[in-house]
């Protein structure tokens, strides 16, 4: 009647083909667990050992010292490091010394200034998921930015500071940040 070949399925071949492997603290076998962030292999004596590590290990870039360089704050080596939004350059007596290296703007944001406050100006900066934005770099005193790159120039319709370059399905454009402003015209 079954056309399985039951020697297939003999769970003493395959137990004895399994390796496990051991926790390094207590000498329990290592399994693999999930959860919410992901599957690790963790320890199947859990509550009396928590060890635990990642499934996989990602590769990861060591600090590696920029010859030449010195830190502005400290006067030591800058390295290349690794963080969470990626690769930048920060001072090698990490805790000690907390200099980053900031990447290159466009000199035309940098010159706009606040149209909020009038005292700071508008820098380039990335929020913690990626995006970029625009905002006010007399935070937290001024809390103004604006999700596209400024322009410095003000707006024909209620006197703003500054006009916005937006890109839709008709072209790029130029458009007010007021939300009670309509003023928009091509680039």
């Amino acid at each position: 009647m079954s056309k399985i070949d039951q020697q297939l399925f003999n769970a003493h071949e395959h137990a004895l083909e399994k390796e496990y492997e051991l926790c390094p603290e207590c000498g329990s076998e290592l399994s693999v667990k999930h959860s919410k962030h992901g599957s690790f292999l963790g320890c199947n004596n859990y509550p009396a050992c928590g060890y635990s590590r990642p499934l996989v290990q990602h590769e990861s870039i060591e600090s590696q010292l920029i010859a030449g360089s010195e830190c502005p704050e400290c006067g030591h080596e800058l390295a290349v490091k690794s963080g969470r939004f990626g690769i930048f350059i920060g001072c090698s007596q990490y805790p000690a010394c907390t200099h980053i290296e900031k990447p290159d703007q466009p000199s035309d944001i940098s010159a706009i200034g606040c149209p909020s406050c009038k005292q700071g100006h508008l820098e380039h900066r990335t929020s913690r998921f990626g995006k970029s934005f625009y905002a006010c770099n007399a935070y937290p005193k001024c809390k103004f930015l604006v999700n596209y790159p400024p322009r410095a120039e003000s707006c024909p319709d209620c006197g703003f500071g500054i006009l916005v370059e937006r890109k839709g399905a008709a072209g790029a454009r130029l458009e007010c940040p007021q939300k009670t402003c309509k003023y928009k015209r091509p680039l």
